[in-house]
């Protein structure tokens, strides 16, 4: 590969470290960028053939910075929109400005690297930018034939039309967002987006900005008509949970240095792993706040509690897995499904999920049966607790399928707490959030 150039522009320094560190792997030349002044000073020194733009900085927001460059007519390389906190109104208008495309934050390293081989493949025509990538088909929860999967289904037909606050309690990966994300699909009553907030990713000191907007949307107005689902909502920071409550209780809000009062008009859906009084004892949530989300409660099952839907869900799992990544399809005999029925998935509807990918992705005679189950979970019969060690595969492609293992057992063990996870593997965070990222684990995934 010839040596392209790519410019980085991230305030945060180890996403800047990571994206240098795989794209120079990749073969390209990277120059990095901390702000829009730096950013600007490394394109006027040396044309890129590409940008990777983060959307929220110290001096000057990504989204104005390309408009900058668009209005001076200095656009002539593609831009790849990245944010940790991406709306598709924020999507809509970075392509409207002449961004190629928009990732987002925790990166998914395939998808980065045929997103950006893509951008520079197609060249750039800053007149012709390509619409906001339509929504993936949502992962099946509601199958299977248990009294619960009923339950659930009587709550989204007796949650239609309803805009209340609503609470959804569960395990990490145990389906809370794929819940919160039926409801807003079937209810007329929300004409808007589905707008997903981690709550554990806002910093007290953007809290203001990102929930009201400044001179773009924020969450609040991104959701309007339609749903925030907050994921972990005891994880918000004290500030952004002032300007939540705030917004809810007056219904109203106004975004930073603007003099126009917005209408509060979404529906809002939180998520917790146990019942809010809980944090709000420990004093890291608001008791207002808790009373305000809390007024109706709905109990998401672990995938233990209810075994029987699993041969559904496999079979949901690997329609989704075909339809939407281009897999061969594989079936699973009903050996292997009971040999799944009777594992304690720690990891819940996510492992599962997981399990099935790779079992996909690995590839082999149509009919699925249980040794090969017992291979790719790493396990021998009547014991769940080894790790595959993978002999067919280079020592580096084997190394890092072990360290994926590993780390997604212990994130379901420690339910998705990056803080408990640093220390049960005894790393930095820091250094946690890159191998986490080059291994190709999704945090927002795991904590679903």
């Amino acid at each position: 590969m010839s040596e392209l150039a790519v410019l980085v522009v991230d305030d945060e320094p180890d996403i800047r470290g990571l994206l240098q560190e795989i794209l120079e792997d990749e073969g390209y030349a990277v120059s990095a960028a901390a702000t829009a002044a730096a950013a600007q000073a490394c394109i006027d020194e040396s044309r890129p053939d590409l940008v990777l733009l983060d959307i929220w900085m110290p001096d000057m927001d990504g989204v104005s910075l390309l408009k900058s460059w668009k209005s001076a007519g200095t656009l002539d390389f593609p831009v790849i929109m990245i944010s940790g906190h991406g709306t598709v109104e924020t999507a809509v208008e970075a392509t409207r400005h002449g961004a190629v495309d928009f990732i987002e934050k925790p990166l998914s390293l395939a998808k980065l690297l045929l997103t950006v081989e893509k951008a520079l493949a197609e060249g750039f025509d800053v007149e012709s930018t390509p619409p906001a990538s339509v929504p993936a088909r949502r992962l099946p929860l509601l199958q299977g034939v248990s009294d619960y999967v009923k339950s659930l289904r009587e709550q989204v037909q007796a949650q239609s039309n309803r805009v209340d606050s609503l609470l959804l309690i569960g395990e990490s990966g145990s389906g809370r967002v794929l819940f919160a994300q039926n409801l807003h699909d079937n209810n007329p009553a929300l004409t808007g987006r589905f707008i997903q907030l981690r709550c554990d990713t806002l910093s007290s000191i953007n809290a203001h900005r990102e929930l009201y907007g400044d001179e773009s949307m924020g969450f609040l107005e991104s959701a309007a008509g339609g749903t925030l689902f907050l994921t972990d909502v005891e994880m918000l920071p004290t500030s952004a949970q002032q300007c939540l409550r705030q917004a809810i209780e007056q219904q109203g809000f106004t975004r930073v240095g603007g003099n126009t009062r917005m209408a509060f008009r979404c529906r809002v859906v939180a998520s917790s792993r146990n019942d809010l009084s809980l944090s709000v004892r420990r004093g890291i949530l608001d008791a207002a706040l808790a009373r305000l989300l809390s007024a109706e409660t709905i109990n998401i099952e672990p995938l233990r509690d209810h075994p029987e839907d699993i041969p559904a869900l496999l079979e949901g799992f690997v329609d989704w897995h075909v339809q939407e990544e281009g897999l061969a399809y594989r079936h699973f005999t009903v050996a292997a499904q009971n040999r799944l029925r009777n594992l304690d998935w720690p990891g819940n509807l996510l492992e599962l999920k997981n399990l099935v990918q790779r079992i996909l992705l690995l590839g082999g005679p149509a009919e699925i049966e249980v040794p090969e189950i017992n291979r790719v979970l790493g396990i021998v019969v009547n014991s769940d607790t080894t790790l595959a060690l993978r002999h067919d595969l280079p020592l580096r492609e084997a190394r890092a399928d072990f360290e994926r293992q590993y780390l997604l057992r212990c994130l379901a063990e420690t339910q998705g707490n990056i803080g408990d996870l640093a220390k049960h593997v005894g790393m930095e965070r820091t250094h946690l959030y890159r191998k986490l990222r080059s291994l190709g684990i999704d945090l927002d995934k795991v904590r679903e």
